[in-house]
């Protein structure tokens, strides 16, 4: 189906009053594009990231405007010619729903990592080269093997996945950590994430794997401030996987020795440039040695095992 998409470029102090009167003129479900609501967005969820990218800041600079989509039929033509009556200013252009749906895809093909992996979105043929497949949908929730910080923690994941392993994944979001480990060879994975969508999302990830309940579960919550939630994990890992953002990792290093092996792996990534002393003596200060620092474009990742 075809929809009119509206874009009305509005000062920030008008939105609200602007929205008001384009539901008179009969138009509902508005998209606000803001600069301010995007800066003050990602001051108040600054735990969650140490880097935005120069291109999304630009895509925002100066934005102040109103979007919304009508049907293209007679019904969303009147109210279409109401509104630009109203507001000449508005630009309009057409939009088909499969554009939302599904143009997104042609920017995700199968991503080798190291030796072994090929990460193939849901929808692509598997690559007959013999590497070992993971498939995901990328359009889930993060992780899709084509970061720096993830494609390092798949490289090293070669080295230390396979028969009998055990693995802990804090931070798990899609899963992709988890599901490689385990397609590795890996016995069993325990992943969790603060955000309350991941478990279903890994959970769906991992049957496109063929790998069940018996082999994988994840949950949802704040291990850090939850004591309750660390205690279930229980103890006996060999790899401790946390690939999230520095500040996160500080906070967190403190607790893995609870979960670790004597002989386990700690694998930490996601840790912006500036920003890897901090992380690497919190690391070193919970007990362990580090030994590998691996650095990708303006990313770092440290592999480390406890001091014995």
């Amino acid at each position: 189906m075809r929809y009119i998409e509206l874009i009305c470029n509005t000062p920030a102090e008008e939105i609200e009053e602007r929205c008001e009167r384009m539901t008179e003129l009969g138009a509902e479900g508005f998209v606000i594009e803001s600069e301010d609501d995007f800066k003050n967005f990602l001051e108040e969820n600054h735990d969650y990231w140490d880097y935005v990218d120069e291109e999304l800041e630009n895509q925002f600079a100066g934005v102040s405007r109103i979007k919304c989509y009508l049907c293209d039929d007679e019904d969303g033509r009147a109210v279409f010619k109401r509104i630009i009556d109203a507001f000449p200013q508005t630009e309009a252009s057409y939009v088909q729903d499969s554009d939302w749906e599904n143009n997104w895809r042609e920017y995700y093909k199968p991503i080798e990592t190291g030796k072994k992996l090929v990460v193939v979105p849901e929808w692509e043929e598997i690559p007959s080269d013999g590497r070992t497949a993971l498939r995901l949908d990328p359009g889930l929730i993060f992780g899709t093997g084509s970061h720096p910080t993830t494609k390092m923690c798949l490289e090293e994941l070669e080295n230390y996945a396979g028969t009998g392993v055990k693995v802990l994944d804090l931070g798990c979001g899609s899963g992709i950590l988890g599901i490689a480990s385990l397609v590795l060879g890996s016995d069993f994975c325990l992943g969790c994430d603060i955000d309350p969508k991941a478990p279903d999302v890994v959970m769906q990830n991992a049957a496109l794997n063929g790998i069940g309940g018996d082999r994988l579960k994840a949950v949802a919550g704040d291990i850090i401030t939850d004591g309750s939630l660390r205690e279930s994990f229980g103890t006996g890992y060999d790899l401790v996987l946390s690939n999230i953002v520095s500040d996160v990792i500080i906070n967190l290093a403190p607790h893995v020795p609870q979960f670790i092996k004597p002989d386990g792996v700690y694998i930490a990534s996601g840790i912006i440039e500036g920003r890897e002393e901090e992380v690497q003596a919190a690391i070193e200060k919970a007990g362990f040695r580090i030994i590998d620092h691996r650095i990708m474009d303006e990313w770092h990742c440290f592999v480390a095992k406890p001091v014995m």
